[in-house]
């Protein structure tokens, strides 16, 4: 199935989708493609904010652009892999047969999972500042991200992975 079509059924059935994932078998490069795609859109939902942000500040639109993408592209994504670390260690202290490539790609999809939400909130932001519409729509892709995360744990544990 195409990624596009995987992102919508993990809006309805998340833990579903990940086990079908896990049942394609132990793919490294597909598990970082899921994490820099999300990355890549996530830095692309930014760019409305930081246009805002210039406009009233009067910085350098490039300058907070080219941070961002430094952020996105290099910071985040070992933040990402240190997370899933720490989720995997806190599984097999807890007694949870998970293995580490499981915890990485349940992390990795949630993420990506979840940007369509992260999409709209830096929309939100951009066009209308940090309002109570944005905290709302914030609010549901955090949701969205820790839910996502927590039923792809959830397949990993149930013997997928």
């Amino acid at each position: 199935m195409a990624v596009s079509s995987d992102i919508l059924r993990t809006w309805r059935h998340p833990r579903r989708v990940v086990a079908d994932l896990l049942d394609q078998g132990r793919r490294e490069d597909r598990a970082i493609a899921f994490l820099m795609a999300g990355c890549g859109l996530i830095f692309v939902a930014q760019w409305p904010r930081l246009a805002r942000v210039a406009h009233e500040t009067g910085d350098e639109l490039s300058k907070l652009v080219a941070y961002e993408l430094v952020a996105w592209i290099f910071f985040w994504p070992l933040v990402f892999y240190a997370i899933a670390g720490l989720s995997f260690l806190a599984l097999r202290f807890v007694g949870r047969g998970i293995s580490a490539f499981s915890a990485r790609l349940a992390l990795f999809w949630a993420f990506l999972a979840a940007t369509p939400a992260g999409l709209l909130y830096g929309l939100q932001t951009g066009l209308n500042g940090f309002g109570p519409a944005a905290q709302l729509v914030g609010a549901i892709w955090i949701a969205a991200f820790f839910w996502f995360w927590a039923q792809g744990l959830r397949a990993a544990v149930t013997g997928r992975g």
